[in-house]
C-alpha cells in the first residue's frame, strides 16, 4: 500500500488545529507542517491564531477554517478522503514507528494539557502514539509531537527530499497571486454561526491559557476571509 501511494502521489497529509491551548504553538506547527509536506492546515474554532515561530512558512502553506469540528470532518472525510489520526495513547494506539498508515490522512493532535477530548477521539479512525525510552517525561510538547509523526508520515508516503545547499534546505520562492480565498472557503452561513459562538465563547481555543482577547497576535487573522 505505501509503494502504491508514493506511486499515484496520492497520498497527503493534514493537519487540524483543534483545542490547542498555547497560541504561539499554531506558528510553530506551520513551521513543522511546511517541513515535512503537509498540503493543508485545516483550523477549526476561531481564526485568531497566532503565527508567531512559523519564521514566514505560512506563506508555503494553504489554511482552511471551518466553525466546528463536525464539518471540519465531514469536508477531511467526503471532499479529501482522508482517514483521521489522533495522535494520543490509547488502548489501541499504534507505535508511529510501524508506519500504520493506509491513505491520505489529517492527524489531530491533543490539547498540551489535556490530550484528545472524548469528542475528538469519537472522529478519529485510528491512533498513533510516540514510543519515549527515558523515563523524565510523561509527554512531548505537542510541535515536537507533530514534528515526529509527519516526519514518519513523509517517510511511509514516499515524499521527495527537499534539495540542501550548503547546510540548509533550499526554500522555495513564495507563491504569487495567491488570493486570501484560497485559505477559506466558509459559506455565509458558517461566518454567521462562527460570529455566534464566537460571541458565546463556546469555541475559544485559547481559553485555558487565560487569554481570550482577539487583539493579541492574531498573525494568520489575515489569511482567511469571510
Amino acid at each position: 500500500m505505501a509503494a502504491a501511494a508514493a506511486a499515484s502521489g496520492a497520498a497527503e497529509s493534514i493537519v487540524v488545529v483543534h483545542n490547542v491551548a498555547k497560541r504561539h504553538n499554531v506558528g510553530t506547527l506551520a513551521r513543522s507542517a511546511t517541513a515535512f509536506g503537509v498540503a493543508e492546515v485545516v483550523v477549526v474554532g476561531r481564526r485568531d491564531v497566532s503565527a508567531f515561530g512559523s519564521h514566514g512558512s505560512t506563506s508555503h502553506l494553504r489554511f482552511r477554517h471551518f466553525t466546528t469540528l463536525a464539518t471540519a470532518c465531514a469536508y477531511l472525510k467526503d471532499e479529501r478522503g482522508c482517514d483521521i489520526c489522533g495522535v494520543e495513547i490509547t488502548d489501541d494506539a499504534l507505535p508511529v514507528t510501524a508506519h500504520p498508515f493506509r491513505r491520505s490522512t489529517a492527524f489531530l493532535f491533543g490539547n498540551e494539557g489535556t490530550g484528545l477530548s472524548q469528542k475528538e477521539c469519537e472522529v478519529c479512525d485510528f491512533f498513533v502514539y510516540i514510543p519515549q525510552y527515558g523515563g523524565g517525561t510523561a509527554s512531548l510538547n505537542v510541535t515536537v509531537a507533530a514534528s515526529i509523526v509527519l516526519h514518519h508520515f513523509g517517510v511511509w508516503a514516499g515524499f521527495p527530499e527537499r534539495g540542501r545547499e550548503g547546510n540548509k534546505f533550499v526554500v522555495a520562492d513564495k507563491p504569487h497571486g495567491q488570493s486570501r480565498g484560497l485559505y477559506c472557503s466558509d459559506s455565509i452561513e458558517d461566518v454567521i454561526e462562527e460570529r455566534k459562538t464566537r460571541r458565546e465563547n463556546a469555541c475559544d481555543i485559547f481559553e485555558e491559557n487565560g487569554s481570550s482577547h482577539t487583539q493579541e497576535s492574531n498573525g494568520l487573522d489575515t489569511m482567511f476571509t469571510d
